[in-house]
């Protein structure tokens, strides 16, 4: 057996057929359940001629010999059974981020390559609009989301299409070459998708290593930890279509436990989710970051809800400030807090884990092949060395970029032998060996000859009473080239002035650091994900300064 979905969802299954393993509003589907009717689909897609026409030695990094399933949905089980389904097929899922609008849809079409896609009925009409300007689909299945939407020409409904499939195995032989594949967000250029080997992304991201634990050695101590985790339930909170919701499903899957789809996955509703959590029985609940965080803990504050199973609330895809994890603590003082680090282009690298009594750490503590290299990439950083440098990775990592050389060589290059992921955050190493990631390059702020990172400002920006969400930017300076400046959502009721703002700044940054400019806005814009659109603070902000000029 491989580590792929599919062979771990068969031997899995094996072992625990009647523990339930999701839990939708509308349905509890067993191990069972998910077993057979992902067999179905991967017949469906099958039947179709859809499956692995090129095997991994004949190709390239950036290309896939694989036909590609676009996944164009809400959360639901339909979502998990098509990653599952797709990899029984030897075909390969791919998310779509259901925000998108008729060009960015046509752009992802296109630079995937999808043959198919399984969509919700909602998204019906936005497919009418753009299949015409794309090559012919050889596959639609459209799942009822109780929209009423007709089918499409030529599509054919979900659950009839797996009525009339077979529910035995494919003779397929999947393989540890067989690919997995995410779309990055795009928030500071265009989605790419990054290609890995399965193998890899079981170990980097899918549970081959749970936080605390050795990797596993083997397919059958994989299966072995199943029947011991039967109380492992988890609510994530963040859309499947991106590696924070279906990576930590999918760790919870792979180590046997329950996912749980709370009631609304359209929009973050907290009430939802947490009525959700205290009805089901959640043991974790994951999020993005602030933008999952803060309103999450606004509601704890107008509403009381049984969590007393809750033990871990986990973060993972945007950074997650000391102030929320403090609130979180204070709401709910038995749980644990953890931060994880990571990306798509890497896998999950590190994390920091925040309890009522031991106060929140600076930084994170990182997996033995994440290590930063000095700025020529000629050596690892030291504990304790003051400059910045490249956070980089070995060991399981991406082939790639879908069908981008360039890209690909330029973010993993290989040094004195060794292949590297270098995807461009900048980071310091501490003194007690713990690495402070200071953010992304390509959102750097070059002021004065000066580098501002935007996160570490943001970061210090919200601990400001006042302050509801922030992006900082780099605007035009006469001067300076670029200045730092604040694109500020307050919260409902409170007020806060430039110089608060930076005399609150001032406390732990540098005075060149601090926002020269604050731009105040009634909400901060951020993809479902939670993940931060720095072009759309950037556009705002110059708007903003030009019109006070």
């Amino acid at each position: 057996m491989a580590y792929t979905l599919a062979d771990l969802n068969e031997a899995i299954a094996d072992t625990i057929p009647d523990r339930e393993a999701i839990v939708t509003p509308t349905t509890r589907v067993s191990w069972r359940d998910l077993q057979l009717r992902t067999r179905r689909l991967a017949h469906v897609l099958a039947d179709a001629g859809l499956g692995c026409h090129r095997e991994r030695a004949d190709l390239a990094a950036w290309e896939s010999g694989q036909d590609h399933v676009a996944l164009y949905m809400y959360n639901g089980n339909e979502y998990l059974e098509g990653m599952i389904g797709a990899s029984k097929a030897r075909t390969v899922a791919l998310n779509v981020n259901y925000r998108y609008v008729d060009d960015e849809l046509r752009y992802l079409f296109h630079d995937s390559g999808a043959r198919a896609v399984i969509y919700h009925g909602s998204f019906a009409p936005t497919l009418a609009r753009i299949l015409p300007d794309l090559p012919a689909m050889t596959l639609l299945l459209q799942v009822d989301d109780g929209s009423g939407e007709a089918l499409l020409p030529g599509a054919r409904d979900y659950e009839e299409a797996l009525a009339a499939a077979s529910d035995a195995k494919l003779d397929l032989v999947t393989t540890d070459d067989d690919l997995y594949m995410v779309y990055t967000g795009g928030t500071t250029g265009m989605p790419k998708g990054v290609l890995w080997r399965s193998e890899d992304i079981f170990f980097a991201a899918l549970g081959g290593r749970v936080p605390g634990s050795p990797l596993v050695t083997s397919m059958e101590e994989a299966v072995q930890r199943a029947p011991g985790n039967a109380g492992m339930r988890l609510l994530p909170a963040p859309p499947f279509m991106h590696g924070a919701g279906h990576w930590t499903s999918f760790i919870t899957l792979h180590t046997g436990g329950t996912v749980i789809v709370h009631g609304n996955p359209k929009k973050l509703d907290p009430d939802d989710i947490w009525s959700t959590a205290a009805r089901e029985h959640a043991v974790s609940i994951s999020i993005v970051g602030d933008a999952f965080a803060r309103p999450l803990i606004d509601q704890l504050r107008k509403k009381t809800y049984d969590l007393s199973g809750l033990v871990v609330v986990g973060s993972g895809g945007a950074i997650l400030s000391p102030a929320n994890k403090e609130a979180l603590l204070e709401l709910l003082p038995n749980i644990i807090v953890a931060d994880g680090f990571g990306a798509s282009e890497t896998g999950a690298q590190g994390a920091t884990f925040t309890t009522k009594d031991s106060g929140v750490p600076s930084a994170f503590q990182m997996d033995e092949h994440t290590f930063v290299l000095d700025e020529r990439l000629t050596h690892r950083l030291a504990a304790g060395d003051e400059a910045i440098g490249w956070l980089a990775r070995t060991g399981h990592m991406p082939l790639g970029y879908l069908g981008d050389q360039a890209k690909t060589e330029r973010t993993y290059p290989t040094i004195d032998g060794v292949r590297h992921s270098i995807p461009g955050d900048r980071a310091q190493v501490n003194a007690d060996g713990s690495i402070k990631v200071l953010g992304r390059d390509s959102v750097c702020i070059n002021t004065g000859g000066e580098k501002v990172f935007a996160e570490e400002v943001e970061q210090v920006l919200k601990r400001h009473p006042a302050v509801h969400d922030v992006l900082v930017t780099g605007t035009p300076n006469e001067r300076w080239g670029q200045q730092v400046t604040a694109v500020v959502a307050l919260k409902p009721g409170t007020t806060a002035t430039d110089e608060e703002l930076r005399e609150t700044a001032a406390k732990e940054l540098a005075r060149y650091k601090l926002p020269r400019a604050v731009v105040f806005v009634d909400a901060v814009m951020r993809a479902p994900t939670g993940k931060p659109d720095y072009k759309w603070a950037k556009d705002t902000a110059t708007a903003a300064l030009a019109d006070k000029a």
